[in-house]
């Protein structure tokens, strides 16, 4: 995602739903005036409310209050946790329950104002921003002056989350985030407790998401009151943050992939793969099976780039990513579906893009003609399929693979589907090693993240050692159209 101008989705003059998530635990003496307050703030006109609450286990008379007020305002969507888990947990349920356009997280103390709510979401709203964290810190109002040191903890916790993230937030530990509902939805919350904000501050900035941040009040609460983070909970939180550093783990399993995506998933992969795509792109490309846009945000740019899938919630998270820019399209396409081809026929395209796509076509032969047809006269097509059919294993299976290619039949193929194959050779020599050390050897169902983060590292290597005839784990192969 780029910063320049408007790239998301703008509800602004759309019907639009906020989900305001509440986690709760034992929080009797706050929570009815609490609920008050979220339901009576005043939202931008078109914006309706939902307030999902899960309750965390209280035992102090919190969930009889919850199932009376549930009772009487219909906006209320009551959930329970059979026994005290966490905020992480209790928001994880929350994101599970939602059905908002858009976000808010919302503590059930008074410390957070819900008035706050219009500017928070604001930079949503007119597309700016995916996500938007309402500052402490950043000139406010007003803010109540409590607890230097829980404050200089806060300020440190945040320096570090920025040093690892490279953001430049004032506030990482607030409470006030939001977000777009199809954002948040992709991404898996592990943490329990309150690591719950460096976790899911590392994944929104290893997203690339367009974060904002605005200024919100504050009226901070003392232990008395019921304030429950501690300072075993700042040694948590540094864990976290050094956690999701390491390790890449920023889409929800919805969004995920089997073995073989996963070794081409990584971001350092889809730039190094781009370099060998553009050296034979046209200047009207489509990208057939695009998924979470990896490959299409390097594709993007000095030509029109139409990017295609047919799972709506890819689609979704493409339209979001592309949001506002002239030089991408996002349509939905299924191979074999007269109707999408029609359509993407029209475009004029002259290079087909389709990796990692053809080993999951049943008839593939047909689905390389379905492909042909999409193209102009003497257009090329560029793939990326798996290689050596001896490697095929029970987990291709489960993930719908039907079969792993060698050269000799891939090229046959596409001769039979009417194509001239100019390039094919082995690519990923990498990923060959890690994918007969995990399923030949270690005998494992998938990948550790550490095990896909150190590949990830090493992928810089493949670059200066292409000339090489090593063979890999993919046939990257150029073929063009014929009459």
């Amino acid at each position: 995602m780029t910063a320049r101008g408007k790239t998301t989705e703008t509800f602004i003059n759309k019907p639009a739903l906020l989900s305001i998530l509440m986690p709760v635990y034992n929080e009797y003496a706050f929570i009815r005036e609490c609920i008050r307050r979220i339901l009576h703030v005043a939202l931008p006109e078109n914006v309706a409310r939902e307030l999902v609450i899960v309750d965390d286990g209280s035992i102090d008379g919190t969930r009889e209050i919850l199932q009376e007020l549930a009772e009487t305002y219909p906006e209320i969507r009551l959930f329970f946790q059979d026994r005290n888990q966490g905020k992480g947990a209790a928001i994880r349920r929350a994101i599970d329950e939602m059905h908002g356009d858009l976000a808010i997280f919302q503590d059930a103390d008074l410390e957070y104002d819900p008035n706050d709510y219009p500017a928070v979401i604001r930079p949503i709203l007119e597309g700016y921003a995916d996500v938007v964290y309402g500052s402490r810190y950043a000139a406010s109002d007003f803010r109540r002056v409590l607890f230097f040191k829980h404050t200089l903890g806060n300020r440190f916790l945040t320096f570090l989350s920025n040093w690892f993230t490279d953001l430049n937030l004032t506030d990482m530990e607030t409470c006030y985030k939001a977000f777009r509902g199809s954002v948040l939805k992709s991404i898996p919350i592990r943490c329990n407790g309150f690591g719950l904000e460096p976790e899911i501050t590392a994944k929104v900035a290893k997203r690339n998401c367009i974060v904002y941040e605005v200024p919100v009040n504050y009226h901070g609460r003392t232990y008395a009151e019921g304030k429950k983070i501690g300072w075993k909970d700042g040694f948590k939180a540094l864990y976290t943050i050094l956690k999701y550093w390491l390790i890449d783990d920023c889409y929800d399993e919805h969004y995920g992939h089997n073995e073989l995506v996963s070794l081409n998933a990584s971001t350092r992969y889809a730039r190094l793969i781009s370099r060998e795509c553009r050296k034979y792109l046209g200047r009207n490309v489509l990208e057939v099976g695009a998924g979470i846009g990896n490959l299409s945000r390097q594709l993007a740019g000095e030509r029109h780039l139409t990017v295609t899938d047919s799972d709506p919630g890819f689609l979704d998270f493409l339209q979001n990513l592309f949001q506002g820019r002239e030089d991408v399209s996002v349509e939905k396409m299924m191979l074999g579906n007269e109707e999408d081809q029609a359509r993407i026929a029209e475009k004029k395209i002259d290079t087909v893009v389709a990796l990692n796509m053809l080993e999951y076509q049943e008839d593939d032969i047909s689905a390389l003609k379905q492909l042909k047809t999409l193209l102009q006269n003497d257009g090329r097509l560029i793939l990326q399929v798996p290689q050596y059919p001896g490697l095929f294993v029970e987990k291709d299976k489960e993930t719908g693979n039907f079969r792993r290619y060698d050269k000799t039949e891939l090229k046959q193929k596409l001769q039979d589907a009417g194509f001239n194959v100019e390039v094919i050779r082995s690519y990923n020599w990498l990923g060959l090693g890690v994918w007969v050390f995990n399923n030949m050897i270690l005998k494992r169902r998938q990948f550790g993240r550490i095990q896909l983060k150190l590949y990830d590292s090493l992928i810089p290597l493949m670059r200066y050692l292409l000339w090489l005839p090593l063979p890999g784990l993919s046939l990257f192969v150029v073929a063009r159209k014929t009459d």
